[in-house]
Parts: structure tokens; sequence; C-alpha cells
């Protein structure tokens, strides 16, 4: 199994989507030249069991309570390094990309 799952618009992969298991939540990196919707893109490395995207991966998202969750990561080699302005629990950590 592939650790990354293919974001396809009019048959072209444009990016990529994985599981973030900081956030629980899916990343979605839009491979340049393409952007996602606020704009936003990144470069790929081409492995998708060892995946690198620069620059770093930021998401914020305001949950039902009103508070905002954070989940700042760098996607190196196949591995998340979450950094230290993540809300949830594996800040600081570094793990794998977990299989799809």
């Amino acid at each position: 199994m592939s650790k990354l799952l293919p974001i396809e618009e009019e048959g072209q992969i444009v990016g990529y989507l994985f599981d973030c298991p900081g956030c629980g939540n899916c990343h979605a990196p839009y491979i340049r030249p393409f952007k996602n919707g606020v704009g936003a893109s990144w470069t790929f490395n081409g492995d998708l069991d060892k995946p690198t995207f620069q620059p770093s991966i930021l998401a914020r998202v305001e949950r039902t309570d009103g508070k905002v969750m954070v989940c700042h990561s760098f996607v190196t080699d196949g591995k998340i390094q979450f950094l230290g302005d993540c809300t949830h629990k594996l800040v600081g950590q570094t793990v794998d990309i977990p299989e799809q």
C-alpha cells in the first residue's frame, strides 16, 4: 500500500492526500505548478513511499468549541516532523506517514 493518495482534476494528478496522525485530518499538498484553493503549492520528490514536500505544511482548523487547532510540519523522506506551534499531542515529534 502507498502512503499517498493522488488528487486528480480533469484526469491529471495535481497533488496527494495523506493521513496525519497528529491532527487526525488529511493533508493535501498540491504539487507545483498546481495550486490549492488558497493558492498554495509544494515541491514533491516524486517518491510515493518516502515523500518529501517543501515548504512546510500548515493547517489551521477552527473547532466546534471555537478553539483553533494548528498542525504544522515538515514532510521529509516519508516522515512527518511536527513543529513547536502544533496544538496536538504529537508536537515536537517525528513519525512515519501512515499507510493508507
